[in-house]
């Protein structure tokens, strides 16, 4: 077995301790990692640009490090990647999901994830696939074409971190960029059989410019995709803590890595099928169902609720796109301001129901502004009420099945579950509620559909509870482990045949 085959699936703890063991070096697991991309990311589609020579650099300077002795941080030496949206490093293009007219534009700038994780000695090796604007929860666009699920290439990965989260499933590398705006880590991760994390707003800073509070409307997150719930810990031990370019950034030290030994025995855990209000695939519900047994039997009390929320999913999922739009608007206005009107010139890179969007967008009133921040409140106290009560909230992540790719780059999500009209864009999403609210929240794989797809469970916490969610993630963990089921990936068909 070929050494790239063996690190394939290997955590990021293991990788570090074979690293401090001096059992494998930074060379060899980035060697491995570029073996491994190169023989199967074109079947994939995970990666749209790779940086081969400067992780080659970086690689050789950590092995140094690690042979001198030197104090070294608590990602040194992991691979991980980058996601292409909202999300840069110097000298890297940024297409922002797939924009043809910025197929060239270069970013001479770090965010958070970029920046924090060479801070702490990961090596970025390149960025992944997302949807333009990541305006939808799938992966998919007119530049790059769709991103692949691992499990069934014919699949979609769900978005917007859909690159990201093939690459991890298909142990490309061990963690991987997701940024979260209405679920954009939970969905993919959902999908692809991952655990996704999206902490507190505030808990991992988000540094935006030119306009610093454009990361509550609504709450937008840097986080992790990883195949288990350690690393997801160590991810957030390297991206959380105070940043004075973010007014919201919380300083306060919270030590991640004690959540994964914390019983949950005693706990009050909230279970909801629907969130009162979506339809859900009976396949879906079921596994979810059966899965949240699971923390019965490690001793927590689970009971079914109602929060309360009345008005029709239709209607919230529309107020999620138009507390987005004007983010959206607002860097599209930046490029016209820098010669580059993307909605005159280039309209055809943008998906029609993007642009109908945009369209509603540019003649939003303050007030019909204002009545959206209602109705998001209404979801804040909804959630706020039930947490009061109990320690955490158990739903679906998602309310249906991964979709086929599409062929035109434009994959949608459904636009019906049970008979039930839903948006294709993120009506099918169970996440874009903790956007509203800011509450820390995982996707955990709950187990297999029939067709051996993955289902995801959402599993979310009271505002700050990172070690609450942690703990009840690792507890499921240890007793319903779901390794075995990257065992899907591993077989899967590579030939390049399939990225035609």
């Amino acid at each position: 077995m070929s050494l790239s085959s063996e690190m394939a699936y290997m955590s990021v703890a293991d990788l570090k301790s074979n690293m401090s063991k001096k059992e494998l070096s930074p060379v060899d697991v980035l060697e491995g990692v570029i073996a491994r991309i190169e023989e199967r990311n074109e079947s994939l589609n995970a990666f749209v640009h790779l940086d081969f020579k400067g992780a080659r650099e970086a690689a050789r300077k950590a092995e140094q490090q690690l042979m001198s002795g030197e104090e070294v941080g608590i990602m040194h030496g992991i691979p991980t990647a980058l996601k292409d949206l909202f999300d840069f490093k110097p000298g890297w293009p940024s297409t922002f999901g797939g924009i043809r007219a910025l197929r060239d534009y270069i970013a001479e700038f770090y965010c958070v994830y970029a920046e924090r994780m060479e801070q702490t000695g990961a090596i970025l090796v390149g960025k992944t696939n997302s949807p333009v604007m990541g305006f939808r929860g799938t992966c998919d666009n007119y530049l790059f074409g769709p991103s692949r699920n691992p499990f069934n290439l014919a699949k979609n990965t769900g978005g917007s971190s859909g690159g990201s989260a093939a690459a991890v499933a298909d142990g490309l590398l061990p963690i991987a960029e997701g940024t979260d705006g209405g679920g954009s880590i939970r969905i993919p991760a959902a999908w692809c059989g991952l655990y996704g994390y999206k902490a507190s707003f505030g808990r991992v800073p988000f540094v935006a410019r030119p306009n610093a509070f454009g990361g509550i409307n609504p709450f937008l997150f840097e986080g992790t995709l990883t195949r288990n719930v350690e690393d997801a810990a160590i991810g957030l031990s390297a991206l959380a803590g105070y940043d004075s370019r973010d007014p919201f950034s919380l300083d306060e030290k919270v030590n991640y890595m004690a959540a994964l030994n914390k019983s949950v025995k005693g706990m009050k855990i909230a279970y909801s099928p629907d969130f009162d209000v979506f339809p859900v695939d009976k396949e879906v519900a079921a596994v979810v169902r059966k899965a949240v047994k699971v923390f019965e039997e490690a001793g927590a009390h689970v009971e079914e609720v109602k929060f309360g929320i009345t008005r029709d999913q239709r209607e919230l999922s529309d107020i999620w796109s138009r507390l987005i739009l004007p983010t959206n608007i607002d860097t599209l206005e930046n490029f016209k301001a820098q010669g580059l009107d993307i909605m005159k010139d280039h309209r055809d890179d943008l998906p029609p129901q993007y642009i109908d969007w945009l369209e509603k967008g540019y003649k939003m009133t303050v007030l019909d502004m204002n009545r959206d921040q209602h109705m998001r409140t209404e979801i804040y106290d909804a959630i706020q009420n039930v947490l009061n009560k109990y320690d955490l909230i158990i739903t679906p992540t998602l309310a249906s099945m991964p979709v086929d790719n599409a062929n035109d780059g434009n994959t949608l999500g459904p636009s019906q579950i049970n008979g039930v009209e839903v948006d294709p864009l993120i009506g099918w999403c169970l996440t874009y509620f903790t956007n509203f609210t800011g509450h820390p929240s995982a996707s955990i794989p709950a187990g297999l559909s029939k067709d051996k797809l993955p289902v995801g469970m959402q599993i979310i916490g009271r505002r700050y509870a990172e070690v609450d969610v942690l703990a009840a993630s690792a507890e499921f963990e240890r007793l319903k482990p779901w390794k075995s089921i990257y065992d899907i990936c591993k077989v899967r068909e590579i030939g390049s045949a399939l990225a035609k």
